[in-house]
């Protein structure tokens, strides 16, 4: 083990020397005084644990500890090396960047803006001329390998009062899992997998007995469909290309939207029970028969908040196959383009009742994208599309249509769409926000949707995941916003900029997603957002993101984590803290 950083192997001893002088100028930033009652200790302040500390923390983990570096660092330090090939080639890869522990799935995450405007951070691009800096990228961490690590590292948070970053594989559009000046736990490497066809909660009756499977942390989704397609069963589970999103951790916390989830429910809708590392450090198990509270708090109310969960155990669902539709049709004037969005929005209604779920793309000029039909034939999805093909096909003089095929499981479906035929969706600099869009609006009002949809400039999403099941669960049962169980879809909008770009840019960037984001509301109004697919620039994340369970959601906080060991962007009780959530507001 490396009991200091001196004893780091030369290639990344060289590495760290690099980024000890980058990191300098932000190190003296971090040094001033701070209230310790108050604030957490950051890297570069005289509060943070010195190499004997860290070195006798070492020796109580599995694994060496971390130093994560920007993953652009190394074409700074000798652009025609391996790595620096290696990081170029696999930029955009985000399986590649789900092992790398200093690299967001989005990368301004990566990136810091400082008071006076300064963009900090490490661009691929070295033509930029920009100085690569750590930015948000925690300097130190542990890799995590199973529960004791991740109960070792929260106890040793405690003890010096660090900012504490969970992580697991960088999808996140809050950028909860960065963190300048933090100490983090990367959970990426939590990838024990069972499988139990007769499985009991912990604490439960004994006829309480499930098809389930028990997943690490650090599952990828794609990971978990191949595993459980092998026991011949099917799992509700996120779907991105790459299938990268982490199988057990933000995703379920965060409500868990999958094409399935008409038919069978979302994520928190599927999950049986939880590992989870509480703030004291102990490890308990979570589900409806013990910390049926926690259980109820984990189940919507949002990852990194109430503890770390290390391992997830879902219900399971027979095998089927896959009906798609795949669609297409040109706006040839606005009219048309109000008269087939309109269509769009009312057929939500019957799709999702029929346990159909769907992915949607508005663009000037067009709209495109599939539906899916769960345990379909080709012909039975052809029967149930075609009426909504012919009306694209009429209303647009024949420049709208719908093809269709049928794959014999859930897995070959998602693998030949999403890892064999998926465009990549990372590298790049995004915010997000979204809307969830009501039943209510869909089967009586469809054209005020509509219209107002086609007024947001650019393109926008159309997730058709709620609906079906999803509405017809008690919303009491879990902390999950209440708003999704009259929903039927998400609709989301999206902001971008070049690397290199200022703040000023990037704040005009903020500031459209904000003006799209009153369009969106206006569109269903008292509706939720999508934790997980969420804008930072909420007005009122408390009731977009929680609803009228954030003061249950807060109650439980304060129980399991007393002194607010856990805080994240947007989380619960986040709003007591400052922006960059290192201080507590006076």
């Amino acid at each position: 083990m490396w009991s200091s950083v001196l004893d780091l192997p030369d290639p990344v001893m060289a590495l760290f020397r690099y980024f000890s002088l980058a990191l300098s100028m932000t190190s003296l930033s971090l040094s001033a005084a701070t209230d310790s009652s108050r604030c957490r200790c950051l890297y570069g302040q005289d509060c943070w644990p010195n190499d004997v500390a860290f070195s006798t923390f070492s020796q109580k983990l599995s694994q060496p500890l971390i130093r994560p570096t920007p993953i652009a660092a190394t074409c700074y330090s000798n652009s025609s090396s391996s790595s620096c090939l290696d990081a170029t080639t696999n930029f955009h890869n985000s399986t590649w960047r789900t092992d790398q522990p200093g690299a967001s799935q989005n990368i301004n995450f990566e990136t810091y803006i400082r008071r006076n405007g300064t963009v900090e951070g490490c661009y691929l691009n070295v033509t930029l001329g920009d100085p690569c800096k750590q930015g948000s990228v925690p300097p130190i961490g542990v890799d995590a390998r199973n529960s004791q690590d991740v109960q070792a590292a929260v106890r040793f948070v405690k003890e010096h009062n660090l900012k504490l970053v969970v992580k697991n594989t960088g999808h996140d559009y809050l950028g909860r899992s960065s963190g300048r000046g933090s100490f983090m736990v990367w959970t990426h490497h939590l990838k024990n997998k069972s499988y139990n066809e007769t499985f009991v909660p912990l604490g439960g009756p004994s006829n309480a007995t499930f098809s389930a499977i028990t997943i690490g942390a650090g599952t990828l989704w794609a990971e978990a469909y191949e595993f459980v397609n092998e026991q011949g069963r099917v799992l509700v589970g996120g779907i991105a290309v790459g299938g990268s999103v982490g199988a057990a951790g933000g995703w379920v916390m965060g409500g868990g939207h999958s094409v399935l989830s008409p038919k069978y429910g979302l994520g928190v809708d599927n999950v049986l029970e939880f590992q989870v590392v509480l703030a004291d450090g102990s490890l308990v198990t979570a589900n409806a028969y013990q910390h049926s509270d926690l259980f109820w708090a984990l189940r919507g109310g949002g990852g990194g908040t109430y503890g770390i969960v290390t391992a997830a155990t879902y219900k399971t669902h027979p095998s089927f196959g896959v009906g798609q539709a795949s669609f297409q049709a040109n706006f040839t004037s606005p009219e048309v383009a109000e008269k087939v969005m309109t269509a769009t929005i009312s057929a939500t209604l019957n799709f999702t009742n029929a346990g159909w779920g769907g992915y949607l793309y508005i663009f000037p000029g067009f709209i495109a994208g599939i539906w899916v039909a769960p345990n379909a034939s080709q012909a039975e999805t052809e029967t149930a599309f075609t009426p909504f093909a012919s009306y694209l096909y009429n209303i647009t003089g024949g420049q709208g249509g719908a093809v269709y095929n049928q794959t014999d499981s859930f897995y070959q479906w998602f693998y030949d769409m999403f890892v064999l035929g998926g465009d990549s969706q990372v590298g790049g600099n995004t915010y997000i926000a979204s809307r969830l869009l009501s039943r209510e609006i869909a089967e009586h009002n469809p054209a005020q949707a509509a219209k107002a949809l086609l007024s947001i400039p650019g393109s926008i999403g159309l997730n058709v995941i709620g609906g079906g099941a999803v509405n017809r669960v008690d919303p009491s049962l879990t902390g999950l916003n209440p708003s999704w169980r009259h929903s039927l879809a998400e609709v989301y909008v999206t902001e971008g900029w070049e690397d290199g770009s200022n703040a000023t840019v990037i704040q005009q960037a903020a500031d459209r997603l904000k003006k799209n984001t009153d369009i969106l509301e206006n569109v269903s109004t008292d509706s939720g957002s999508y934790l997980n697919e969420g804008s930072l620039f909420e007005r009122d994340f408390k009731k977009s993101y929680f609803g009228s369970h954030y003061s249950g959601l807060k109650a439980i906080k304060e129980k399991y984590d007393p002194t607010s060991v856990f805080i994240v962007a947007s989380g619960v009780s986040s709003e007591e803290w400052n922006k960059d959530l290192d201080c507590l507001l006076d």
